[in-house]
């Protein structure tokens, strides 16, 4: 299955938020839930009338939570008409776990975003040299890493498991890269030899949009 490709950079985190609500505001609505808020971004850009919630171990949350050292969230069944996180779960021991939260508390669409960590380290690796972002052993201990290494296709199985098995609908699915001209796009393309190879190697992140079946 070949996934709709968007070419856009997210230098920083603001540029994530706005490509969500570009693609995905049509789904933003009613009670909100954004777990993995920091600074709440989301909130200033919801539609009128929303109601949002974010939860976070840092940053600037309504509701401060380590998401590893829970074991359920502290809100209601089908308690938010959305839940959103956007490349959190990769940061989590727990990441099943939390998964089944989401849609526990989720009443319609779940939101997610997980990136492909091939992609950062494919040229550190290459070249024998250099350091992988949010890998690697440091000097000093970490405030947060990711605990999962995986790529793209990796993912995009991952929800489509956890969709057949929590009953949900996966509606959209799209992937983001780095942009770069047709022309590069094109040797890429023919080098990797197949579509999930490719995907593999150079998109950044995969979005998609679920909906609990009722």
């Amino acid at each position: 299955m070949i996934l709709p490709i968007d070419r856009t950079s997210f230098r920083v985190r603001a540029n994530r938020i706005e490509y969500l609500v570009q693609h995905f505001g049509g789904y933003l609505g009613g009670k909100v839930l954004d777990v993995g808020c920091d600074k709440g971004l989301l909130r200033a850009l919801l539609p009128e009338g929303s109601s949002y919630t974010g939860i976070d171990i840092a940053g600037e949350p309504d509701i401060r939570l380590d998401l590893e050292k829970v074991e359920r969230l502290p809100f209601d069944d089908d308690e938010f008409d959305t839940v959103v996180c956007t490349d959190v779960l990769e940061h989590l021991d727990n990441i099943h776990r939390i998964f089944s939260e989401l849609v526990r508390v989720c009443g319609r669409y779940l939101i997610i975003s997980l990136p492909n960590n091939w992609a950062s380290a494919r040229r550190a690796i290459a070249r024998g040299s250099g350091q992988i972002c949010h890998y690697g052993l440091p000097i000093i201990p970490p405030r947060d890493r990711h605990k999962w290494f995986f790529n793209l296709i990796e993912a995009r199985e991952f929800l489509e498991a956890q969709a057949d098995s929590l009953s949900l609908t996966i509606v959209e699915k799209r992937v983001t890269e780095k942009p770069r001209s047709a022309v590069i796009t094109g040797i890429l393309r023919l080098l990797a030899g197949t579509e999930e190879r490719y995907l593999n190697r150079y998109a950044h992140t995969l979005w998609a949009v679920l909906e609990k079946n009722r």
